[in-house]
């Protein structure tokens, strides 16, 4: 009997390192489950994508391994391909968000179980100009932090409540003019942050995206933070931030499958948690259930 073959793509430094502890016991399942595994460690940024771009057409399954910025760039390469093949991930970063919307495993052995032996989600994928993230893309207060200090930016994107309490000692926050259009609508303001999600979770807070969450229903949940202009304001938006209100005019949230930004400067993006480069116009697209993810058999169905 030919057995399948599986793509290993895993970032060795994720995480602290802990795959390493693990990877016997991975490879092990995938092949006890009926696949010829090809294990390739990635040697450098953006080296997934292009590996799963160039290569994923000879294999039955890719899984990746590693944090989120690994699974962008993961499905970035898979979008980039005509013909598309299943991805397994198996979460070892950080910040784990889309893992924890998938409901797969943080036991590295458990979600190598479901990478093989799970069944295929259709999920969206957001297309962002000519670039693509996985969960979320965003802007404004912390986002544009030096990305030298990327490890911390991730861990720091949830805790947008925490950061305004921090606000109201601050003598000036950096707000963005922007015009702001989707299904026929446009809105002008001064923002000071603002994050297109495909995700039930951003920074380990739950709920914070919206309500009624769905991956595959061809719609991005948009969030908008107008610049406070008092202190009531601003506990306004820690308070809806943190649901204890649920509607404040400070914050714009709503649905869409395209939404496109201009403004009058260049604005830096973060895709997934990585650096998404400075735009002053942004096209945002969903695309609707463009590749399939691995989740345990039961889930999502």
């Amino acid at each position: 009997m030919e057995r399948k073959k599986l793509l290993f793509v895993l970032n060795p430094f994720s995480g602290k390192g802990q795959i390493k502890n693990k990877l016997l016991e991975i490879v092990d399942q995938f092949v006890k489950s009926g696949f010829e595994v090809t294990i390739y460690p990635t040697q450098k940024s953006l080296d997934a994508m292009e590996m799963v771009e160039k290569r994923a057409g000879e294999y039955e399954l890719v899984v990746c391994s590693g944090g989120d910025g690994m699974l962008n760039e993961t499905v970035s390469g898979m979008m980039k391909r005509e013909k598309k093949v299943p991805i397994g991930y198996i979460p070892a970063g950080s910040t784990n968000d889309f893992a924890n919307s998938l409901d797969i495993s943080k036991n590295m052995e458990e979600a190598a179980r479901s990478a093989v032996g799970g069944t295929p989600f259709s999920c969206d994928i957001g297309k962002f100009n000519g670039d693509y993230f996985v969960y979320i893309a965003a802007f404004g207060l912390f986002t544009d932090v030096s990305y030298a200090t990327s490890q911390e930016l991730k861990n720091r994107i949830g805790h947008i409540a925490y950061i305004l309490e921090g606000v109201k000692r601050l003598p000036a926050v950096q707000s963005y003019h922007l015009q702001v259009t989707w299904d026929g609508q446009t809105i002008e303001d001064e923002f000071i942050y603002g994050m297109v999600t495909n995700s039930t979770s951003a920074g380990g807070f739950k709920n914070i995206t919206g309500k009624n969450v769905e991956l595959d229903d061809g719609l991005f949940e948009v969030t908008l933070i107008r610049m406070p202009k008092n202190p009531i304001e601003i506990n306004e938006i820690i308070a809806s931030l943190t649901n204890l209100i649920d509607n404040t005019d400070s914050i714009y949230t709503f649905k869409t499958d395209h939404l496109s930004i201009k403004s009058l400067e260049e604005i830096s993006w973060t895709l997934d948690g990585e650096y998404g480069g400075a735009h002053d116009v942004v096209e945002i697209q969903n695309e609707k259930q463009a590749v399939q993810i691995m989740v345990k058999k039961s889930d999502l169905l």
